[in-house]
């Protein structure tokens, strides 16, 4: 099977962590499996892949004539390298070949960068990606969240986005929707302008 590289959104699987800051990854990942079937019924099909470590799609996206995979680990966020490394492996993808969308502390809520390599700064799904890839040289969409002004960064990361907090929420999608299909067209130039230029009105 021809597969141009792996999107992995990063979050926890169960309907206790849907629509959490810590799912931000799913949450992008699921709009752009949206977008592409409304874009063509044809565009996505989902794949069935030995033990269920990850639920995945293989896709085109935009008006790209290629397929990518996108996949959605199913292992919780600290053992996520367990899925890319399998996917990686399964349909011989190196790393600079993968993109692994998640929320980042360090960006506040309506900020987008896109980078390669560079460390995890405690994030555990990507600590647990570069263990399983032994490489730290794959791409990232880093969403923000924001940091909590009160308590503790885990129940922060846990909680979900208020309801102030959701439409600034849907735009954020539209934007790593953008930066995506600028990535997937263009590469990875393009995808750092589409990003890092993102701002909500």
């Amino acid at each position: 099977m021809n597969i141009s590289g792996v999107i992995v959104g990063l979050g926890n699987p169960g309907k206790e962590y849907e629509n959490t800051r810590h799912n931000l990854g799913f949450m992008v990942a699921d709009h752009l499996l949206e977008d592409a079937q409304r874009f063509s019924p044809d565009a996505c099909s989902p794949l069935s892949i030995g033990k269920k470590k990850y639920d995945a799609w293989k896709c085109r996206i935009g008006t790209s004539r290629n397929f990518w995979l996108i996949i959605k680990p199913m292992t919780y966020m600290n053992l996520s390298g367990e899925a890319v490394g399998h996917a990686c492996k399964y349909f011989d993808i190196a790393p600079e070949q993968v993109v692994v969308l998640h929320d980042e502390l360090d960006l506040p809520l309506g900020r987008i960068k896109f980078k390669i390599g560079g460390g995890h700064a405690g994030h555990n799904g990507l600590r647990s990606i570069e263990q399983h890839l032994g490489s730290r040289n794959f791409n990232r969409m880093r969403i923000g969240i924001g940091k909590p002004e009160h308590g503790t960064v885990s129940n922060y990361v846990l909680n979900r986005f208020n309801k102030a907090e959701q439409a600034e929420v849907e735009m954020v999608l539209e934007g790593a929707l953008k930066g995506i299909e600028a990535f997937v067209s263009s590469g990875f130039d393009e995808a750092v302008k589409t990003t890092n230029s993102f701002k909500l009105l």
